[in-house]
């Protein structure tokens, strides 16, 4: 499944938004909990090496979809306690500090 990833740069900071490339456009909700898969994740289509190239760079990352997540867990930015689920979905961020 294709990752969709878009990189921000704002002062110091290089944010990498990555989602699996089927839940662009979806929200999803549970409980307290939402999460829109929108324009924020609407970057190009990566690899899984391209998108960890990205976040190697990256001071910042915000993750959604069990292929995202994994590949961020792969890589060292993601543990196992470090995952919300959101209807059935997985979210994952990571600050570099």
């Amino acid at each position: 499944m294709p990752i969709r990833m878009k990189v921000y740069h704002q002062g110091k900071e290089t944010l990498v938004a990555a989602a699996d490339a089927d839940l662009v456009g979806k929200t999803f909700r549970e409980g307290k909990f939402k999460i829109e898969v929108g324009k924020f994740y609407e970057g190009d289509v990566v690899s899984e090496e391209g998108f960890i190239s990205n976040l190697k760079l990256a001071t910042i990352g915000n993750f959604v979809g069990q292929e995202t997540v994994e590949a961020a867990m792969r890589a060292g930015f993601v543990s196992d306690g470090g995952i919300l689920w959101i209807d059935g979905v997985p979210h994952a961020q990571f600050v570099l500090m």
